[in-house]
């Protein structure tokens, strides 16, 4: 996938004042619907049953428009130097932080939807130069997925997971890493797994929360509490993922909405932020205000809620069901994800797990909800991985 317009360019991203202060006028001009019929009073889980609260979105929105503070954002991404590079023919942006550490190894981290790079900006610096000195360290590479951010929007079809994976070592061997490790959750995990899949040559091993056996395993066998596992996600892909229904089959009529309304995008977001993180009533028990916006926020100014939303449209469920991964393996199942697969169907796929973790906490967005553990089990699952690829 190599290309004549190889280089690759600092980037630094600025909104202009007119696009923020556009922004907040729509946020002060927004026309909110009733409040939903299930009404009760925080802290209940049960207040979100119809979507994001009224009382709870009006909140956001009136921080977002008075306090929220975008620059702030923007030089933390400066701080940890932001590219971007043409990989068959489209634009990708990336953030790459090298360690200073001599023997730190190349790392690139994928996010999903609905987050972004915003989901790793809190675990960079002790992932490149950790306070442990017997911690491993990483040259840390965070490519924002096309259709995302600062990445250009695919003018065609096919940018699905596997042109995505291929772009990924692409991109990798042109910073100098012909080999490298892997993390990502959600579609970052799916990539994850396609990375170490299709190009075990490159891939010294992986890390991931997304570890999807073949279709077709038995529940025979399995204990109660995986039997739990596989009856949840059941529940989670019939019952509550219209939205993924939607961006699989429609996402240029959501897109509409999502670049039209910050507050429609607002909504979209937080209602994924709320039910899939390890929280009892609101998602601000774990994650700050400041950065679920600094997430929805770059949707926005960067007009990317249609763009994102078809890689459910080119990816949804295409997982080759024969891809088998036979580079070391580390993998962590949180409690309150939204797709859980017990270790013996994982294993069916992932054929070299060194290490399986399933901690006491956290949901869909680790980095963000339990950074201090996210950071540690990402150090410890590599460093198995990486002893395992060692000639003994």
């Amino acid at each position: 996938m190599s290309d004549s317009t190889s280089e690759v360019h600092a980037f630094e991203a600025h909104a202009t004042d007119a696009d923020l202060d556009d922004l907040r006028a729509r946020l002060a001009a927004a026309r909110l619907p009733e409040a939903e019929t299930v009404y009760r009073a925080a802290p209940d889980p049960r207040r979100w049953d119809q979507g994001v609260p009224l009382d709870d979105l009006v909140e956001v929105v009136n921080y977002w428009r008075t306090e929220y503070d975008w620059r702030t954002f923007e030089k933390r991404l400066d701080h940890f130097g932001q590219f971007r590079t043409t990989i068959d023919g489209l634009g990708i942006h990336f953030l790459h932080r090298r360690s200073t550490r001599a023997d730190a190894t190349p790392l690139i981290l994928t996010h999903g939807w609905p987050g972004s790079i915003a989901e790793f900006v809190d675990v960079v610096d002790e992932l490149t130069d950790p306070k442990d000195a017997t911690a491993p360290a990483f040259h840390v590479v965070i490519p924002s997925l096309p259709g995302f951010g600062y990445s250009d929007k695919p003018a065609t079809t096919g940018w699905g997971t596997e042109k995505i994976a291929a772009a990924w070592v692409e991109l990798m061997g042109r910073l100098g890493y012909g080999k490298f490790a892997a993390h990502g959750g959600d579609w970052g995990g799916n990539i994850t797994t396609v990375l170490a899949g299709r190009f075990p040559e490159h891939v010294l091993g992986i890390h991931t929360t997304f570890a999807e056996g073949p279709p077709g395993l038995t529940t025979d066998g399995l204990t109660a509490a995986e039997r739990k596992w596989t009856e949840e996600t059941h529940d989670f892909w019939h019952h509550r993922a219209a939205y993924a229904k939607q961006q699989a089959t429609r996402p240029q009529t959501i897109g509409y909405s999502l670049v039209d309304s910050p507050v429609g995008l607002l909504a979209w977001i937080l209602d994924k932020f709320y039910e899939w993180t390890d929280t009892e009533d609101s998602p601000f028990e774990t994650i700050s205000r400041d950065r679920i916006l600094d997430d929805v926020t770059l949707y926005w100014l960067t007009r990317t809620g249609a763009s994102s939303a078809r890689i459910y449209y080119e990816s949804h469920n295409s997982l080759d069901p024969e891809l088998r991964v036979d580079v070391p393996s580390a993998i962590t199942i949180y409690p309150r994800d939204i797709e859980k697969y017990p270790r013996a169907w994982s294993q069916e796929r992932y054929r070299r797990i060194v290490r399986w973790r399933s901690p006491e906490r956290g949901g869909h967005f680790p980095s963000l909800e339990v950074p201090e553990y996210f950071v540690k089990d990402l150090q410890e699952g590599l460093a198995a991985v990486l002893a395992s690829d060692r000639p003994a």
